[in-house]
């Protein structure tokens, strides 16, 4: 059963909308949680980075876990990307140079408030999770530590277009799906009488994401971009990559792990392609209380003992619906033994099974 908190270390204040106003004179529209004395007693800030509609598509789902954050001492942001949402332009594709740029320019907009201390995080699932490793890369100095959720490091080979050099159903599927949300309106009681416009705007410069993808059907530099993969050491934020067996992007945990040299940490559990504390398959986990502490330690120094753990939590099956949490000190895991196998491609004899 999901208990749900309404009672926090700090009373809150919710901001509706705020713009954030870009350099190039765009506008892109954050829905904010802050501690009612944050400017009396600046706090470090979150940042989730969404095309998914703040406003409603994902309302429900936002304001439990920003709530709780900002109850715990901590400015969270809900931001729509550009194009989506109640943001100004037209969503380009996934993860742009545009998008990230944005992103690193909201950053720093988040460490100059006068309620943020100057730290700042970035979290997120799916793509959220996929911009807070790409944008980490890009080194915002603001940004001290990221939590990544059912993300992948490699956008060619582990993403929903294609899958050892084969199309997937998801490019058609999920694009298609992408495109149907980015033509829907602003909200006017957001963005006022020039909603009509910035419709317009999207519907006529609309993108057939799934067109565009196909476009590129080998590993080239339109998947390389934005692929952390390519180059690990650009990440040097700490990061917490957390997946679930049960989802597609479980094997990102594993090579962010191997692959960064920057303070990590690891966490798979039983879970699908949601966040810990509310995912079937169960169990859940208090994944809210233990980004808390994750958040703590990097961006407010507190020794919260979460880098003293090991850095690898594995959920491993016992039996239907048990789980047993593993718990290693390296990656990949020294006791680790590689076997070869062989697919039998002889033709078995008349009578007998095939292989």
């Amino acid at each position: 059963m999901v208990t749900v908190v309404s009672e926090f270390p700090r009373p809150i204040r919710e901001i509706e909308n705020a713009w954030i106003t870009l350099s190039d004179g765009g506008r892109l529209a954050a829905r904010l949680w802050l501690p009612v004395d944050a400017e009396r007693d600046p706090v470090p800030a979150l940042l989730e980075y969404l095309p998914y509609r703040k406003r409603d598509l994902m309302r429900t789902r936002d304001e439990p876990m920003h709530r709780y954050y900002a109850g715990h001492g901590y400015a969270s942001a809900r931001v729509d990307i550009r194009g989506s949402g109640d943001s100004d332009g037209v969503l380009e594709d996934e993860y742009s140079p545009r998008e990230l740029a944005d992103a690193v320019e909201i950053i720093a907009w988040l460490a100059a408030q006068p309620w943020c201390s100057g730290a700042v995080g970035m979290l997120g699932i799916s793509w959220g999770g996929f911009n807070a490793l790409q944008v980490a890369a890009l080194r915002p100095p603001a940004l001290k530590a990221i939590i990544t959720v059912c993300s992948t490091d490699d956008r060619y080979a582990d993403d929903a277009h294609f899958m050892g050099g084969c199309l997937i159903n998801e490019n058609q599927g999920w694009g298609s799906l992408l495109f149907t949300e980015m033509a829907l309106p602003p909200d006017p009681e957001i963005v006022g009488a020039g909603w009509r416009e910035m419709w317009k705007e999207r519907l006529e410069h609309a993108t057939l994401y799934p067109a565009r993808w196909l476009r590129h059907q080998r590993r080239d530099d339109f998947w390389r971009r934005g692929s952390v993969c390519e180059d690990y050491g650009a990440i040097q934020c700490a990061v917490y990559a957390i997946g679930g067996w049960a989802d597609a992007y479980r094997n990102a945990v594993g090579k962010l792990l191997e692959g960064l040299t920057a303070p990590r940490k690891g966490l798979i559990g039983p879970w699908s392609h949601s966040f810990p504390h509310d995912s079937v398959p169960g169990p859940a986990i208090g994944y809210l209380q233990e980004a808390v502490r994750w958040w703590d330690h990097w961006l407010k120094g507190i020794d919260t003992g979460i880098m003293q753990e090991p850095p690898v939590k594995l959920a491993i099956r016992k039996g239907r619906d048990q789980f047993e949490w593993r718990h290693e000190n390296e990656w990949p895991i020294a006791r680790t033994k590689w076997t070869k196998l062989y697919f039998d491609l002889t033709p078995p004899a008349q009578g007998e099974p095939a292989n």
